[in-house]
């Protein structure tokens, strides 16, 4: 597994297809939860153009939100080259 930075979240992209799926209860449990034990799980993201790309960990990343981090936990996976 790559190692585990830290990144801004004003520069995370999430694509239209990935916000489609939000769900608001989830990212409140997980706020409480990240507010009591922190984050324990790390976002995956891309390298865009610009930006970061999400490519999973969107409850995550809306709940960091949510509490008023500028930052969250990942890693970065390498694009697929087809």
């Amino acid at each position: 597994m790559p190692p585990i930075l830290t990144f801004p979240i004003s520069e995370i992209y999430v694509p239209a297809k990935r916000a489609k799926t939000l769900d608001p209860e989830k990212v409140q449990a997980l706020a409480e939860d990240i507010l009591e034990n922190g984050q324990k799980v790390p976002i995956r993201l891309r390298e865009g153009k610009g930006r970061y790309v999400l490519q999973e960990g969107l409850h995550r990343l809306e709940a960091l939100r949510a509490l008023g981090e500028d930052s969250i936990q990942g890693y970065l996976t390498r694009a697929r080259l087809h």
